[in-house]
Parts: C-alpha cells; structure tokens; sequence
C-alpha cells in the first residue's frame, strides 16, 4: 500500500476523518494504531511479513536507551548514547547487510529487509544525540515516541523527522481546517502527477533499456540514464510531497526533503536541495562530530583537527553504503565524495564563485552538475537492481558507440513497442505523453525556483492566477489518470513499471 494508490487515499481519508473528530487524548493512540496497520499492510505487499515485531522491539530500544539518559542525574548520559547509537546502527547493518553475506557465504537462508528500518532507525539515532545535547526533551511516553518514529506517513521513505519538531505537534489537539486540508489537496496533487505521470511513464523505458543495455547503443544509453534522472528525482520528491500532504491533513507540519536540485550552480547547493532530511543529517550527526574529533589523542600526531576535504570525503563515501550493500553503490559514494571534494579544492585555488555571475556561466554550471550526476546515477540504477562494477562500465564505455541515427530511431521504436504497447500510434502516443509530463513537471520546478525562490511547492501553485490555477488542476487530473491507466497496463498492454530506488 504505497503513498500513492488508490487504497492508501481511501485509508487516508477514512484515519484523518476519524482522527480529527475524536477527543484530543484519543487522537494519537489512535494514530499509532493507524501506523501500525498501515506499516503491517505494507510490509506484506514489499514481501518483508512479520517485521512489525522487529519495529516494535527496535522502537522499545532506543526509547529505554533515552529514558536511561536521565538515570541517576545523567551521569551515565554519554553511556546510554553510545548504546543506543551503536545497537541501532548494529541491528540496521545487520539486516542491510545480510544479503551481501548470504550470497558471499552461500548461506542456505535469507532475511528480508523490514520495510523504513533506514529511516526510523536514523531518526531514533537523531533523537538520542539530540536529547543528550538538550536540543530536544526526552521523551517520557513510549506511545508518543513509538507514533514518532512510525507515524505512517514517514515511516517507509521518509522524510526523516526529528523529535524536537515532531513531538511537539502529537501533544496538541488537531480538528479540522479548510486552509490546511485545501494546501494538502495541492500538495498531494503535486506528488501523484510526479509519481504517477512522471516517474512511472519514464520508467518505461528505463527498465527496458537497463534490462538489456548490451543491445543499445551509445545514444538510447544516454536518453536512458537522464530519464533514471528524471525518474528517481520525481518518484522520491513526489513521494515526500505525499507525506507531507498526509501530515498537512492531520495537522501535522512534517519538512521539506526537496527544493529543486537540477537548478542549483554546484553539489554543494544540489546536496542541499536533495534529499534535505537525509543530507542535513548526515551534518548534523556524521559531519560536525568528524569535523571537531579531537584526532591527537587517537593518533598521537600533531594533526588535532580532521581537515574539511576529509570529512565531506567520509561523508559521502558512507552515503553510498547507506543506500545500498552492492559495489555499484560504493563507486556511487566514491563519486560523490570525488564531486564534492574536487568542487571544494577548486574554491580553494580559484576562490568561491560570484554570486552575480552571468546567466550564461550559472546554466553551465547547471548542465555541468546534472551531467556528472546523471553519470553517478548509472552506478546507482545498477546498484539497485543486478548489475555489477563490471556492467556500470560496461554501459558508460559503450555511450560513443553506435551513433547512426537511423539505429537510435529504430531503438527509440523498440523500446516503447516492447515496454508499453505493440502498436505504432501507441508508441508515439507514449513519447508524447513521456515528454509533456516531464516539461509540466521541469516548468512547474523552474517557477518554483526562480519565481518564488524555492518557497513550499502547494505555495507555488496558489499564487497562480485563478484561471491558470484550474487549468493547472485539470492539467494534473488527466496527466495523473491517464499515468493511473498506463500503469495498470491499460489501451490492452501490460505497462511494466518499476522504480529500483533503494533508499
């Protein structure tokens, strides 16, 4: 039951119209039994059955490992820290990881991964640091911190919360509000269209070509890692826009996880504009302790400080094992760090750009960022599904080959013959289709961007002309009915969709 089926709406409907007429004390044991059905349906439906257990258990652990922070005046605070972080850590490690080992020695067995373990996991890490340092309280309520950790609109991708912003909204009282339920509407359209008639459309050829790259030449390989691009950004920024709808529908104001990261000038600003609740994470609890690590005294060198460079280096090396246990993953991480650090030692030598550069230079720049990240994402698209280091380069060697446009016309047929309908008429239909989704979605990003400097997206869309607006709403209506049709293999064919973010 994703964010954006049918049966997720209905079953969202149906919580925030009970949650937001019951009595203010009712209202978040009720949520949290909501989260818990919600959490167990989905985990059926990603083959991960029986996990809400380990949740559960997880959730009581790093809950006593807070209580335990005031025990006895605190004096054993850094203790229960340690603890907490390290067992939540351990236990994470234990189930990404398990299939690199099942496979490395042939174990007869396997472990399915509980579905969200990443996200609620880091933020029980968060809360724990943060409750050490008094940035947040500790929680004494193990209901309101289990409905913390597993509120159902964050609790599969996020984004991640943390305690401090988040706990203090389950305390108050929620009814209903037409301005509120009205910026949801907006916000939850929004990530339908980008979900739906964006990410899944693209997806089409995305598989179809990753799934046989060998077949491919140079210039259909190149159309296919930017529709990845594409699809990987409008799939998990849609699904964050969804969350963020579902918190706006009950009264919850849940954070912003993207703010249109094609269009930022270097990865300094792209990592500031993708995947917010993860990269201000990893700076806030991986970063700044690297950064002020008194080093002397492990090293018995003179070196007292890591320096900058190798902190964004660590940084975004261990992102790449986040994401995933597979070496794809690992040479993504490495391309990152490589991205970031280059990019810090030319500031370095060359100085920090000028603000007022002129429009021509800020679009290179631009074109420069999304192709090296367009590069990294073929690293990430194998990692996810088969592929090895082997293939990766094996797909990147072959993008000057084939070049004859009458083989990338003949390719471009093929593809969408075979991946979404055997019919001519169709397959221009679905470039059709696959190419205005994606300009509505680009133009609704640049205006954001550039017309209200990355304000709230559902803020973006009520600024608009009354007129424009309803024309926007129909607009996304019949992108997204139509996306509902293709996915479910609609016009006669079967539409294979599939997103292979391993978040």
């Amino acid at each position: 039951m994703g964010l954006y089926s049918i049966q997720y709406l209905v079953f969202l409907v149906v919580v925030a119209a009970v949650y937001l007429h019951l009595p203010q004390r009712v209202q978040p044991p009720f949520l949290l039994a909501a989260s818990w059905v919600f959490y167990a349906v989905a985990s059926v439906s990603m083959g991960s059955a029986g996990y809400l257990a380990v949740t559960l258990a997880i959730c009581a652990f790093s809950y006593l490992c807070g209580r335990g922070l005031g025990w006895r005046g605190g004096a054993h605070k850094k203790a229960f820290v340690r603890l907490g972080v390290i067992g939540s850590l351990a236990i994470l490690a234990f189930f990404k990881y398990f299939g690199f080992l099942e496979t490395a020695l042939g174990l007869p067995f396997a472990i399915v991964m509980p579905l969200g373990i990443s996200f609620y996991s880091f933020a029980a890490i968060a809360y724990l640091i943060d409750a050490a340092r008094g940035d947040c309280e500790v929680e004494k309520s193990p209901l309101r911190y289990a409905l913390f950790l597993m509120f159902f609109g964050t609790v599969t991708q996020g984004p991640i919360p943390r305690a401090g912003q988040l706990i203090p909204q389950l305390v108050q009282e929620h009814r209903f509000d037409a301005a509120r339920t009205v910026r949801a509407l907006r916000l939850y359209a929004l990530g339908l269209f980008k979900m739906v008639a964006v990410s899944d459309v693209l997806g089409v050829l995305v598989d179809e070509v990753f799934g046989a790259w060998q077949n491919y030449g140079g210039p259909m390989r190149v159309l296919a890692a930017v529709f990845y691009t594409f699809q990987l950004y409008f799939n998990f920024s849609g699904y964050s826009e969804l969350a963020r709808a579902t918190g706006l529908l009950l009264g919850l104001e849940l954070p912003e996880n993207f703010k249109t990261p094609f269009f930022a000038t270097n990865f300094s600003g792209f990592w500031s504009r993708w995947h917010i609740s993860f990269s201000s994470w990893l700076q806030d609890y991986l970063f700044m302790p690297l950064a002020w690590a008194d080093t002397e005294r492990l090293t018995g060198s003179r070196l007292r400080r890591l320096p900058p460079e190798v902190c964004v280096f660590i940084v975004f090396f261990v992102s790449g094992f986040w994401h995933g246990s597979t070496a794809p993953f690992v040479l993504w991480g490495l391309l990152q760090a490589l991205y970031r650090v280059g990019e810090e030692l030319l500031h370095r030598r060359l100085g920090k750009p000028k603000r007022k550069a002129p429009a021509r230079v800020l679009w290179a720049k631009r074109a420069g960022v999304f192709a090296l990240w367009t590069l990294s994402m073929v690293f990430f698209r194998m990692g996810s599904g088969t592929g090895t280091v082997g293939d990766c380069f094996g797909y990147l060697g072959g993008l000057a080959a084939g070049l004859a446009p009458a083989r990338f016309a003949s390719e471009l047929y093929s593809v969408a013959y075979n991946g979404f309908y055997a019919n001519g008429l169709m397959v221009g239909a679905y470039y059709a289709f696959a190419a205005l989704a994606l300009a509505l979605g680009v133009w609704l990003d640049a205006r954001r961007c550039f017309g209200f400097r990355n304000a709230p997206a559902e803020e973006t869309v009520a600024a608009l002309p009354r007129g424009r607006r309803l024309a926007l709403y129909l607009g996304l209506a019949a992108f997204i009915l139509i996306g509902y049709i293709m996915q479910g293999g609609g016009f006669g064919g079967s539409a294979g969709f599939g997103l292979y973010a391993n978040y």
